[in-house]
């Protein structure tokens, strides 16, 4: 999934194997510290990995940061089945259960799927920014960023 093109098309570039593989041990990281992290998620009917929804901790240099973010990353032949959407939302309400009081998510201006999901989850956009990591990647630098208070 990391390594296909067109799920990458609003990241940096697609990940190798080795990349992936560092990302899931930040992940675990993740989890040990803060209890949360973007989760692998499986179809519930044959165990097929859909893809990544869950929390993270941005800490980049932004005036909003640090801070909670939510994200996901969904293999193509999943898209446009409403499992974002229905991911998205169980980890708005963990997160509630959680006791995070406000969630964040950005979303490359051009990525209208991502904010449509978003919007469907009840995040409300805030402003848009140029994403101070992706400076030197000006088609995708530009995000926007939408919020949510759970509390």
């Amino acid at each position: 999934m990391n390594s296909d093109p067109e799920i990458m098309r609003f990241f940096q570039k697609p990940l190798s194997k080795e990349e992936s593989s560092a990302m899931m041990d930040r992940m675990n990281r993740l989890f040990e510290d803060k209890g949360y992290c973007y989760f692998a998620v499986d179809l519930l009917e044959t165990g097929e990995l859909v893809g990544m929804i869950g929390l993270g901790w941005k800490t980049f240099e932004a005036s909003f940061t640090p801070c909670v973010d939510i994200g996901w990353r969904i293999r193509k032949e999943f898209w446009n089945q409403g499992l974002t959407t229905e991911g998205a939302q169980a980890c708005l309400d963990f997160a509630k259960e959680k006791g995070i009081p406000e969630v964040l998510s950005m979303a490359s201006l051009a990525n209208l799927a991502s904010i449509r999901v978003m919007q469907k989850i009840g995040m409300r956009y805030w402003q848009d920014f140029e994403h101070p990591e992706l400076i030197d990647h000006p088609a995708i630098s530009r995000l926007s960023l939408y919020r949510i208070y759970l509390g």
